[in-house]
């Protein structure tokens, strides 16, 4: 029986991707840099840190990593914090209040950094729900390396096989393979160039998830 659901965050419980896919491209003209949408899209799910790793060897970047991640995220909470209109998307804070009522237990794992998700968790009052946030800038290597949602099921002291993991990129749902875990991939308009075939499940809307459809999956 399902006892733990560890939820991504960004593409799945908020859409930031317009914040962040600013904040880059701010960054890149910047950093004097052309990044196809083609490696662009190749980033989701990646830490910010991995991502400058890759575009400091891909493009000979003089500026150091942390740096250059410091940049980044100081571009991304300027536009965060102006952005008005950024919203949960439709249907997730329905499910997160279905399970949590129900006592399933709701763990983060998003390669986002602890500041950007305490600061959107903190917008939306999410903190409340969730018994652990796991972020990907405690590992050396981001998705679709495993790491994020083995600890994320060692905090929740629960066995992978009773855990599932929901994901909107193509190396969460890898990582979550990588892990032995049951994985929903939701394929929303909002992601763009993914693949979810190794998905366990897909869905197109939380409405199509449930406590009562949740329980009864035999990972």
């Amino acid at each position: 029986m399902i006892q733990t659901v560890i939820f991504d965050m960004d593409g799945v419980i908020v859409d930031t991707e317009p914040v962040h896919h600013f904040a880059y491209n701010q960054h890149f003209k910047k950093l004097n840099i052309e990044v196809s949408p083609e490696m662009y899209a190749s980033f989701t799910g990646n830490s910010t840190k991995n991502i400058f790793e890759k575009l400091k060897a891909e493009f000979n970047l003089k500026e150091e990593v942390p740096t250059l991640v410091e940049t980044k995220r100081n571009l991304f909470n300027d536009a965060f914090d102006s952005k008005e209109d950024l919203y949960l998307l439709d249907g997730v804070e329905e499910l997160i209040l279905d399970l949590h009522s129900n006592g399933v237990q709701l763990v983060l794992g998003s390669s986002s950094a602890k500041v950007t998700i305490n600061r959107i968790f903190n917008r939306f009052g999410l903190h409340k729900y969730f018994s652990h946030i796991v972020s990907g800038e405690d590992f050396p290597k981001s998705k679709p390396h495993p790491a994020i949602f083995l600890k994320a099921a060692e905090l929740a002291q629960t066995p992978v096989e009773n855990c599932i993991v929901i994901e909107d990129s193509t190396n969460g749902i890898l990582a979550a393979k990588a892990a032995g875990i049951y994985c929903v991939g939701y394929d929303s308009f909002h992601s763009k160039m993914q693949d979810y075939s190794e998905a366990n499940q897909v869905i197109r809307h939380f409405s199509e998830l449930s406590f009562e459809k949740i329980r009864k999956i035999n990972a």
